[in-house]
C-alpha cells in the first residue's frame, strides 16, 4: 500500500487534466492511511434566546484531517453562518492558533434554529481550545459577539440567557464587560466580564485569571414619583377613581373635553402604585433585555413603566410581532406599569381588538414563522377620549359643533368588547380657571399610595391576588354581597342591560371600595359607587 500512496501524494498533475487535484487525493489518502493525527474534539456551552426563553446550545468542534475548511452545521441562519469569518479573524488577531485542517462546528441540538451573534464567543473558544488540545471546564458557558480584533461585544437577551443557563446547572458565565451587571442579577451564577477572546483563553489555561464580577445582589428600591397627584386641581371624582384603580389594579377610562387634565391624571397613576418587587423588576428587565434597552450600568429600573403609544400604532407595535420571530410590543414594555391610550376612539378597531387577550390573561402569545413566543402583559390600562370629534360634547362653556350623526358614530367606536373590559369609566369636566390659578392643595401621591398599599395588603392576605384578578367563583367566596347590595346590583344589571362581564367587574370594584374602607363586607353604598363608574351603561 505504501507504494500506492507515495506516487499519489508526490504526483503533480497539470490543472484541469484529471478531475481531482493531487492535494485532495493526498488529503484523503493521508486520512485513510494514518499520515495525520486523530481528530480533536472540543465542546463548550452557549445559549440561544427564543422570546423570553433561553435554550442551552452545545458547540461541538471537530478538527480532523482533510481539505482545510470551516464548516458550520446545526440549523444556523445567515447571521450565525457569518460567525465563521468573525471567529477566524478574531482568533488570528488575538495571536491564537487557527487550525489549518478540516474544521467542523456543530451547534446542538440540531433541530433548534440558531440566529444572532450571541454564539460567537462560544464558537471561538471551542475552536481555540481544540487547536490547543484543551477542554472547557464543566458548568461553564460563553455568551457574546466578537469583533474582528477579538474584543467581546454586547448581545441582547443576556439576562434571559443567564437565568436559563443557571437553571440548567451552569455555574460560570463569560460575557462582555457591558453585560456583566445584567448577568450578575441571576443568583448562584459567577459572572466573568471578558474583555477579549485572548483573555478568556488565557483564563481557561490558568495563565491570567479574570476576577469574577463583584456586583452585589440587587436591592429593592423605591421608584421616583415624577407626576404628583397634588398638582391636579379639582377633579375630585377622577382622583377618587384613580385611587380605586390603583388599589384593585382596575382598568380606567377618562372621558372629557380637551384640556380637562386626562393625560395629567393618567401620568399620576404610576406614583400611586406600590414599589415593584424584585421578581416584577426582573420580569420587566427580561423584556427590555430582549429588546436591547437595558442600560449597561443599571440593569434594574425600579420605576414603574408608563407607555403612551400614538393612536396610529400598528397591531404588531402594540401587542408585538415581526417577520420571523415576534418581538415584544407596547403591552409587554408596559408590564407591571401603565399603558396609556390617549384618544381611544382614534385607534384602529383591529388594533384595539388585539388587546382582548392581554387584558384578560396578562400575557400575549404570538405565532410567526419562527414559532410561538409568549411575552408578559401585566399592564394596567388607562384610556382617555373625547365624546365627539370636536371634543366639546357635554361642556358647559363651549358648544359642540358636531352633528348628531357624527357624535353617534364617534361614540360607537367606544362601545363593544374593549370598553366592556374597563372597570372604571368616569367623566373629567374642564377645570375652572379660578381653580387652576390656586396653589396645589390636593392630597400628594405619597398619602394616597399609603391607602392603596393598605388596601392591596388586605387583598393579598385574604385571597392571594388583587381584586381585578378574581374570577366568578372567587367573588362568591371572597366578596359576598349583603342582601341590599346584591339587590342594587341585580336591579341595575336588569335596567341597564349589563353584560355578565360588566356585572362581575362592577362586583370587583365594589370589593375594592370596601377594602379601601378597611376590608369589611360589601355594602349597598359600595355597589352604588361601583355602578356609578359604569359611564357607558349610564348613558345607554
Amino acid at each position: 500500500m505504501a507504494c500506492l500512496v507515495g506516487p499519489i501524494v508526490g504526483t503533480r498533475w497539470p490543472a484541469g487534466k484529471r478531475g481531482r487535484s493531487p492535494v485532495f487525493i493526498g488529503g484523503v489518502a493521508g486520512a485513510v492511511f494514518g499520515l495525520y493525527p486523530a481528530a480533536v474534539v472540543a465542546s463548550v456551552l452557549g445559549c440561544q434566546v427564543h422570546g423570553l426563553e433561553g435554550h442551552p446550545v452545545e458547540v461541538q468542534v471537530d478538527v480532523s484531517a482533510g481539505v482545510p475548511g470551516f464548516f458550520l452545521v446545526g440549523l444556523a441562519t445567515g447571521s450565525v453562518r457569518e460567525a465563521r469569518e468573525r471567529v477566524r479573524a478574531a482568533i488570528r488577531n488575538s495571536g491564537l492558533p487557527f487550525p489549518l485542517r478540516r474544521l467542523t462546528v456543530n451547534l446542538a441540538p440540531a433541530e433548534l434554529r440558531k440566529e444572532g451573534s450571541g454564539l460567537d464567543l462560544a464558537i471561538a473558544v471551542g475552536v481555540s481550545l481544540a487547536a490547543l488540545g484543551r477542554s472547557s471546564p464543566p458548568g461553564t458557558a460563553f455568551l457574546g459577539e466578537l469583533a474582528l480584533n477579538g474584543q467581546v461585544r454586547h448581545v441582547d437577551g443576556v439576562l434571559v440567557a443567564a437565568r436559563s443557563l443557571a437553571r440548567h446547572g451552569v455555574r460560570d458565565l463569560f460575557v462582555a464587560a457591558s453585560d456583566a451587571a445584567e448577568a450578575a442579577l441571576v443568583e448562584r451564577l459567577r459572572v466573568f466580564a471578558a474583555p477579549s477572546l485572548a483573555a478568556v483563553v488565557a483564563h481557561l489555561g490558568g495563565e491570567a485569571p479574570i476576577p469574577p464580577y463583584a456586583g452585589g445582589p440587587p436591592r429593592v428600591e423605591e421608584g421616583a414619583v415624577e407626576h404628583d397627584l397634588a398638582e391636579v386641581g379639582g377633579q375630585e371624582a377622577a382622583r377618587r377613581a384613580l385611587e380605586v384603580a390603583a388599589a384593585g389594579r382596575h382598568h380606567l377610562l377618562l372621558c372629557g373635553p380637551p384640556g380637562a387634565g386626562k393625560t395629567m391624571l393618567a401620568r399620576c397613576l404610576p406614583g400611586l402604585l406600590p414599589p415593584m418587587t424584585l421578581e416584577e423588576a426582573l420580569e420587566l428587565a427580561e423584556v427590555r433585555s430582549v429588546l436591547g434597552e437595558l442600560p449597561a450600568g443599571r440593569p434594574l429600573d425600579w420605576t414603574r413603566p408608563f407607555r403612551a403609544p400614538h393612536h396610529s400604532i400598528s397591531t404588531a407595535g402594540l401587542v408585538g410581532g415581526g417577520s420571523r420571530l415576534a418581538v415584544p410590543g407596547e403591552v409587554s414594555r408596559a408590564t407591571r406599569g401603565v399603558l396609556f391610550l390617549d384618544e381611544l376612539a382614534e385607534f384602529q378597531p383591529v388594533v384595539l381588538q388585539a388587546l382582548r387577550q392581554p387584558l384578560e390573561e396578562g400575557r400575549v402569545v404570538i405565532t410567526r414563522s419562527g414559532g410561538p413566543v409568549t411575552y408578559p402583559a401585566h399592564f394596567q390600562l388607562v384610556a382617555a377620549t373625547n365624546l365627539c370629534p370636536c371634543g366639546w360634547t357635554g361642556d358647559d362653556r363651549r358648544p359642540c359643533r358636531c352633528t348628531p350623526g357624527a357624535v353617534q358614530a364617534y361614540q360607537r367606536a367606544l362601545s363593544g368588547p374593549i370598553t366592556d373590559r374597563i372597570d372604571l369609566q368616569v367623566t373629567v369636566p374642564r377645570t375652572p380657571p379660578e381653580v387652576l390659578g390656586r396653589e396645589a392643595s390636593g392630597e400628594p401621591s405619597r398619602t394616597v399610595r399609603a391607602r392603596v398599599e393598605r388596601a392591596r395588603r388586605v387583598q393579598l392576605e385574604r385571597q392571594g391576588v388583587l381584586n381585578a384578578g378574581l374570577r366568578a367563583a372567587d367573588l362568591r367566596r371572597w366578596a359576598p354581597l349583603r342582601p341590599a347590595a346584591r339587590a342594587a346590583l341585580e336591579r341595575w344589571a336588569e335596567a341597564r342591560g349589563l353584560t355578565g362581564r360588566g356585572f362581575h367587574r362592577a362586583w370587583r370594584v365594589a370589593r375594592t371600595l370596601a377594602d379601601l374602607d378597611g376590608g369589611g363586607p360589601i355594602g349597598e353604598e359600595h355597589v352604588l359607587e361601583a355602578l356609578g363608574y359604569r359611564l357607558l351603561e349610564r348613558a345607554a
